[in-house]
């Protein structure tokens, strides 16, 4: 997977390449590269969005460092074999309690109760991420009143619940193009159901207090209402390329997916290729995982 921004994407000798200033910068070969992510800055021609259909390359429209996704190439970015997969683990009452357990024993690094259902087991976390955001609110001296917030009405939430709304809504953005980029469908979830992005929140949700709650919770501190979502979007950013979040996340998909103990279906695709170390690229173009 690599990260494109200023410069745009065309095609030359079969390969995507990245023009800038009328030349060209860098030539990316299409054999190794499962996902192209756009950002800010970035054009791209027709014959590359052709060429990406036909190798099968996802293309995401993204924030700076994922904080956003705007929009996704190719619907849905799953392929059949994960599809598959993901779908038997959540239709099934038992896998899917043996997928949520494990989420659970993630989360808070122990493994739950046994004898505990789906639905008992929401319970559990909710009550210990209360917990945890007074605990959050007690070490950055924030004046905590709970998790509250209207989505239709974004000015009724206190400071807080809007640093803590935009550090949740950074983390989805790069945790979708995780799971797009993974194969997988966003809204095939197992603790959070009936939703178009079920999976990602139950993803996100694995690394929220460890990636971005404590950024929401320091810019809150602040106290500077007008510049406080501007802050929070850069931290997270920042974060996100510091702390390698991608490069953490689909390993967590498949940690988490796998405590179903049932073999993916086999499958004529390629395998996922590993994730790259972070280096800069010729020109323009950054490439992170």
């Amino acid at each position: 997977m690599l990260f494109i921004e200023k410069g745009q994407i065309d095609v030359a000798d079969g390969c995507f390449v990245v023009i800038a200033n009328n030349e060209v910068r860098t030539q990316i070969p299409v054999g190794g590269i499962a996902c192209l992510m756009l950002e800010p800055g970035t054009r791209i021609s027709h014959a590359a969005v052709a060429l990406a259909a036909r190798v099968g390359c996802l293309l995401l429209w993204v924030g700076e460092a994922g904080v956003r996704l705007y929009s996704s190439g190719q619907p849905g970015g799953a392929r059949a074999d994960r599809l598959l997969y993901q779908a038997r683990l959540a239709l099934d009452d038992s896998l899917r309690l043996k997928v949520v357990r494990k989420m659970y024993e993630i989360r808070f690094t122990e493994p739950p109760p046994m004898n505990r259902s789906v639905d008992q087991l929401r319970a559990m976390e909710a009550a210990r991420v209360k917990a945890m955001y007074k605990a959050f609110a007690q070490k950055y001296k924030v004046e905590w009143h709970g998790r509250r917030y209207d989505p239709k009405d974004w000015k009724k939430g206190d400071l807080i619940n809007r640093c803590l709304s935009c550090a949740n809504s950074c983390l989805y953005g790069v945790t979708e193009a995780a799971v797009l980029a993974a194969g997988y469908a966003p809204a095939i979830g197992f603790l959070h159901t009936g939703k178009p992005l079920s999976f990602v929140y139950d993803i996100a949700d694995l690394l929220k207090f460890d990636v971005v709650t404590s950024i929401a919770f320091e810019v809150a501190a602040g106290g500077s209402l007008d510049t406080a979502e501007t802050k929070v979007r850069r931290g997270c950013r920042d974060a996100f390329r510091s702390s390698r979040v991608l490069a953490r996340l689909i390993p967590l998909i498949e940690e988490v997916l796998s405590a179903g103990n049932i073999p993916v279906p086999p499958s004529h695709d390629e395998a996922m290729p590993v994730a790259i170390p972070e280096e800069k690229g010729i020109g323009d173009v950054g490439h992170r995982n």
